[in-house]
């Protein structure tokens, strides 16, 4: 990868000598030159957001700060950025709760199985004692998390061959999730395949049917372009996930402290502009993804709750989270169990 880098800006080089020179010359001018990678395209509101935000760093810091945005999985799959970001090779990147909790457990927990029911549950919870209880774990993992997290939303079940109207619909159903036990938990329990795959191999599995759906909110739907290789669209609203802006440890610490407090206050600013964009573009993505030619359906979710709870899925990840996390929880969404 390093090698393909270092090609890519001797190419760039060769065809504009002076863009080069900037390029250069920016980089030599800043004493913090962090790189943020993701794995989402570059007109999704999270990118947009954190590159003002790097702007305004770089504006605040007198360009001593430099915040470099490398969108759509270019420095690799979630795996790879989760280990890049961990050993300090890259600084920063955004994980969601359940790709997170492959190395941090308890951050999976906002996206337990039917647990919140709209966003006046969620941010109270992630903005307060349960985030509190999900920072002080992952500082410990020796990632740092900026306090608000971005939205990523409620998750939705798409479907190459049937629409999801009820726990029986899930039977035999192969599922691509992202790297979770607790998905794999929750959609075993359900009676459903679970597939993992990482974000970036997901198109091509639902185009070749390696499996038959996948979940993710509707701007994701919407800007993967699964309407291409997907049908059916049943909102389920089974799980709300976010994505934590996380930096590497040893790199937070290392910087002044009047620099990290405007790094800190200007990518909160971009989380509350994120949530604020993502719930503007939910509101219009029914009607475009119909447009594209997908089928929705609203199921009843009381079901798919007496399913979890009868197969024991809420007492396991209650004993798994323990009872700090848990009563955090259930001080915003009321009884699980």
């Amino acid at each position: 990868m390093k090698g393909l880098r270092r090609r890519t800006l001797v190419k760039a080089a060769a065809a504009s000598p002076f863009a080069f020179a900037i390029l250069r010359s920016r980089a030599e001018a800043a004493e913090f030159v962090f790189k943020f990678g993701n794995n989402v395209p570059d007109s999704y509101p999270l990118n947009i957001r954190v590159r003002q935000a790097a702007a305004r760093i770089r504006k605040e810091t007198d360009g001593r700060f430099d915040l470099q945005v490398f969108s759509n999985g270019a420095l690799g799959t979630d795996t790879d950025m989760l280990s890049e970001v961990r050993s300090g090779a890259i600084q920063f990147y955004t994980a969601s709760g359940l790709v997170l909790s492959t190395l941090v457990p308890i951050t999976a927990i906002n996206a337990l199985g039917f647990a919140f029911k709209d966003y006046g549950q969620v941010w109270p919870a992630m903005d307060g004692k349960l985030g509190d209880v999900i920072r002080a774990r992952i500082d410990i993992s020796g990632l740092h998390a900026i306090d608000r997290i971005f939205d990523i939303g409620f998750r939705e079940v798409t479907a190459s061959t049937h629409p999801i109207t009820d726990p029986a619909s899930f039977k035999g159903f192969k599922i691509r999730i992202p790297p979770s036990e607790l998905g794999v938990s929750m959609f075993k329990a359900l009676g459903a395949a679970p597939v993992t795959i990482n974000f970036s191999e997901a198109y091509t599995a639902l185009q070749t049917h390696v499996v038959d759906g996948q979940e993710n909110p509707l701007s994701i739907i919407d800007t993967a372009k699964f309407y291409e290789v997907q049908k059916y669209v049943s909102m389920t609203n089974h799980m709300w996930d976010g994505y934590w802006m996380l930096c590497n440890g040893h790199a937070w610490d290392g910087l002044p402290d009047d620099v990290r407090t405007v790094v800190a206050r200007e990518l909160d600013r971009a989380a509350m502009e994120d949530r604020a964009d993502i719930a503007a573009l939910d509101a219009s993505l029914k009607t475009k993804l119909q447009s594209k030619g997908m089928i929705f359906n609203i199921p009843d979710t009381a079901p798919f709750r007496e399913t979890l709870k009868a197969a024991g899925f809420y007492a396991q990840w209650h004993e798994k989270f323990g009872n700090a996390a848990w009563q955090a929880l259930e001080s915003y969404v009321g009884p699980l169990a």
